[in-house]
């Protein structure tokens, strides 16, 4: 058991349960591990001292303490997996989908614009990039915090990350690593030569973005760049090749979204990470953050009506994006980025935009298949 773990079950073996019960509270809802260790046979709670048997279990894990349930949910899958892969699937996020949502949706759009008219976007390239993208962001995730150890011990939020936690070593660590970029290659090869040779140049971005914080006010700029590579390989997945005119704008807007979403996430750490010496676009623009935000909002919603226009897109798009620019406002309207709760709220919030942006392609596809058709009837009645 981590030694951490140790540490707080003394500490509260001498602790009042009446004085820690908020306390154990919230961090059962915070870290779930906690509790899972606490009531795991062997631990200190589950040996001959029958007040800590009757009393802190209870409040750190809920009245099911001892007992396992599968929930199917992220954290459930994670939670019932066996005790020696869990650190794994923690390492890799696989308990918190929205990274791998967030690098998936513009490989989606991307895929969803590359349709045919009045034609459903290509199925299986929807779930080879499903599969690529849940892979990949496992691989940035542990090659993230392979370079971030030493930080994460110093910030609250990452303690008790897997590699920061003493959970895997390094070298367990580097050898899971070469497992998911391997696999992660199996998937790459199963698309063309052009958009093999296009995804291994993204390689390099991932491998240095976790770098970028120690340099760079921008760190979440790389990371636009990393993430949204999806949004030129979608697109040269079903083509064969990349059409600039309609690639360029939407990797641009992917790139801007993530610089608005992320920097909302950058605010829950900034006073760990003013601390640590790591910097960050929240950071840089602090109180003038909303400012920022909007300017990438305008950007972000050109390019998208860009790669509609030059994608010959029709009204159901425009409607999309329209609703996108209403969520994004309200976004940034309302934000606290000095309640670090209420900035993940806001950033978990674009799954459901990214969704909605997809909704938006693809029902533009099939108006735009009607519309062909009525021009079609309307031309041969007037030849007739």
């Amino acid at each position: 058991m981590m030694s951490s773990t140790k540490l707080l079950a003394h500490a509260l073996k001498r602790s009042p349960p009446q004085i820690c019960a908020a306390r154990l509270s919230s961090l059962r809802r915070q870290h779930g591990n906690i509790a899972t260790a606490f009531c795991q046979p062997g631990s200190c709670f589950n040996q001959s001292d029958d007040h800590k048997q009757r009393i802190w279990p209870p409040l750190l894990a809920g009245p099911n303490c001892g007992r396992r349930f599968f929930r199917v949910t992220p954290a459930g899958i994670v939670n019932a997996a066996p005790a020696s892969v869990q650190p794994y699937l923690r390492l890799m996020r696989l308990d918190k989908p929205i990274g791998t949502w967030l690098l998936y949706l513009p490989c989606a759009w991307s895929i969803g614009l590359a349709a045919d008219p009045g034609c459903l976007p290509d199925l299986r390239m929807l779930a080879l990039f499903g599969v690529g993208a849940l892979l990949m962001r496992g691989a940035g995730c542990t090659i993230n915090d392979m370079w971030d150890k030493d930080f994460d011990v110093k910030v609250s939020r990452t303690a008790t990350r897997p590699i920061a936690s003493g959970e895997i070593t390094p070298f367990q660590a580097l050898v899971f690593l070469g497992g998911q970029l391997s696999l992660a290659l199996g998937v790459l090869l199963c698309l063309n030569y052009y958009s093999i040779a296009l995804g291994a140049a993204s390689l390099s971005l991932v491998v240095t973005y976790p770098l970028m914080k120690r340099i760079t006010y921008w760190p979440q700029f790389v990371l636009g760049l990393t993430f949204n590579w999806g949004a030129l390989l979608g697109w040269s997945a079903v083509k064969g090749s990349c059409d600039w005119s309609v690639c360029l704008p939407l990797y641009v807007s992917g790139v801007m979204w993530t610089l608005i979403y992320d920097t909302i996430y950058a605010h829950q750490d900034k006073d760990d990470d003013l601390k640590v010496g790591v910097k960050s676009t929240a950071l840089r623009f602090q109180e003038n953050t909303k400012l920022w935000l909007s300017g990438f909002t305008g950007a972000m919603l050109s390019g998208l009506v860009l790669a509609g226009a030059n994608a010959d897109q029709t009204l159901p798009y425009y409607c999309a994006v329209s609703a996108v620019a209403i969520h994004l406002a309200h976004q940034i309207y309302a934000v606290d980025i000095n309640r670090p709760e209420d900035c993940w709220k806001k950033f978990a919030s674009n799954r459901n935009l990214g969704l909605l942006l997809f909704l938006g392609i693809v029902t533009g596809k099939l108006w735009k298949k009607r519309n062909d058709h009525q021009s079609e009837t309307q031309l041969n009645s007037i030849s007739s």
